[in-house]
This record gives C-alpha cells, sequence and structure tokens, in this order.
C-alpha cells in the first residue's frame, strides 16, 4: 500500500513512492530549447524499473510532468495499491504573469545567441518610505533598457522584461547579430541625434541657451521623451569646494552622457546639470 496525503505535487508523491520501495526516483534534463517567451524543456525521470519524461516550459515544469507520467503507470499497475488522490500540477497558464523569470530568460537567451551577458546597475532610488520606488538599467552588448518597481528586484525584471519584448520574433535556432535584431532602437545615439527630424532637438540647434527663466529640465525632458533616452538625477552629498550644491545628470543615451551641475540650492544645481547636458547635445547634434 503506498500512500501520500492529497495536494502535494507529483514529484513529491514519487519521492514518497521511491523512499518506502527504495527506488528513488532520477531526474535528468534530456533537452533544453532555449526559446523567447515559451523555454521547452525536456526531463526523463528513472524509478525502479520504469522511465517516464515530461516537457514544459520550466524545467519544475518538466520534472512535475515526468513524475506524473510516472505515477500513473504505477497507478495502473494491479500488484501496487496506490492510495493518493491525483496530484498536484501546476498549470502555467493559470500562473500570474510576474511569476516567469525574464532576468533568467534573457540571461540563457544571451548565453544561447553568443551576446555578453546582461548588466544591471540601480540608477535612481526615490519616493517616501511607504511608496519607494526604484530605477535600475540593464545593459546588453552596446545597448540598454530602464525598468522601474517598487523594489530592486521587481526594477531589474522590468527591464529584463522590455529586452525580452525586443527579441520575440527570434528563433532560437537564429544565431543573429544583436545588432541586426534591435538596431538603434534601444537607445538615443549620436547618429540618431544629428539625423533627427524631431520638432525639439532641432530647436535645441538653433537655442541660445542663454535666456533668462528658461526652464532646462522641463526642456532637457522634452528632448529626452523625444528621443528617446531617460534622465536621472543623482545629487552629491558633499558640497563643492565653494560651499554649492552638486548634481550629477545621467543620460541614458548611447553612449552614456553624465553632466555636473552647480547651484545655491539643490535644485538650482540639477537645472545647471539638466543646462550642461542640453549644451552638450547641442554641440553633439549640429556636428556634421
Amino acid at each position: 500500500m503506498i500512500t501520500a496525503k492529497p495536494g502535494k505535487t507529483p514529484i513529491q508523491v514519487l519521492h514518497e513512492y521511491g523512499m518506502k520501495t527504495k527506488n528513488i526516483p532520477v531526474y535528468e534534463c534530456e533537452r533544453s530549447d532555449v526559446q523567447i517567451h515559451a523555454p521547452i524543456f525536456t526531463f526523463r525521470v528513472t524509478v525502479g524499473d520504469i522511465t517516464c519524461t515530461g516537457e514544459g516550459t520550466s524545467k519544475k515544469l518538466a520534472k512535475h510532468r515526468a513524475a506524473e507520467a510516472a505515477i500513473n503507470i504505477l497507478k495502473a499497475n494491479a500488484s501496487i495499491c496506490f492510495a493518493v488522490a491525483d496530484p498536484l500540477m501546476p498549470d502555467p497558464a493559470k500562473q500570474p504573469k510576474n511569476q516567469l523569470n525574464p532576468i533568467g530568460s534573457l540571461q540563457e537567451l544571451a548565453i544561447h545567441h553568443g551576446w555578453r551577458l546582461p548588466e544591471y546597475t540601480l540608477s535612481q532610488e526615490g519616493g517616501p518610505a511607504h511608496k519607494r520606488e526604484y530605477t535600475t538599467i540593464c545593459r546588453l552588448e552596446s545597448f540598454m533598457e530602464t525598468g522601474k518597481g517598487a523594489s530592486k528586484k521587481q526594477a531589474k525584471r522590468n527591464a529584463a522584461e522590455k529586452f525580452l519584448a525586443k527579441f520575440s520574433n527570434i528563433s532560437p535556432e537564429n544565431h543573429i547579430s544583436l545588432t541586426n535584431v534591435v538596431g538603434h532602437s534601444l537607445g538615443c545615439t549620436w547618429h540618431s541625434l544629428r539625423n533627427s527630424p524631431g520638432e525639439k532637438i532641432n530647436l535645441l540647434k538653433r537655442s541660445l541657451l542663454s535666456i533668462p527663466n528658461t526652464d532646462y529640465i522641463q526642456l532637457l525632458s522634452e528632448i529626452a521623451k523625444e528621443q528617446g533616452f531617460n534622465i536621472t538625477y543623482l545629487d552629491i552629498e558633499e558640497l563643492s569646494a565653494n560651499g554649492q550644491y552638486q548634481c550629477l545628470a545621467e543620460l541614458s543615451t548611447s553612449p552614456i552622457t553624465v553632466c555636473h551641475g552647480l547651484g545655491i540650492s539643490c535644485g538650482s544645481a540639477q537645472s545647471d546639470a539638466a543646462h550642461n547636458a542640453l549644451q552638450y547635445l547641442k554641440m553633439i547634434a549640429e556636428r556634421k
């Protein structure tokens, strides 16, 4: 008589059977096809004289299905009384989407296509204590995406998900270069700035950037939105040598641009950093 409590997973049920019969299940991965949103894994389980396989979109699910197949054979064997309710089988269609692992999927995708592994950098942290918001930059080869979330982990996952969305049309057998896949769509480059037909960037080329009371932060934000890059302001705790506040403005262009600002307050230091960033963008955009 083999018994198990209802509600256990197939792996747990089969393991209990193996413990009682001294035939511990052995799992082996037969195949691992890394695809964009639906990787396919095949696992083989051997328990005593029984060998079964199972497929799934994760290694765990493939093992569950292999174990379930073995349990069905055991239950059909007249010489074994298998008194156990049907084990629980996780249904990926019913799993919340955020339970998937975009970070792992992106890493496996990079390995599969021969790209360098993704790099994650926490670029911004803000908001009140009860409602923090984090911004993470994910870099893959010479491109980047940003993700925001209520935790560092969620921001990292969101950045990885954005990259995966870009690669949704790549088949696992297609070992094409990353540049051919995404081109310049993941960031603003100097080439795209010089050739952009955007109204804001062309207005910047004609501006003197010396008109009093100009809102440089707003102007930079409008250009960033038009050209597809993000801005991160980092307030420096130490004052400058002459006692002024300091700030860095980081633009997620390709390559990344960082400009320094000074002022009599944090706000004025940010405005000065934005002003310097605009001057730099203007200089780059005007080059032929």
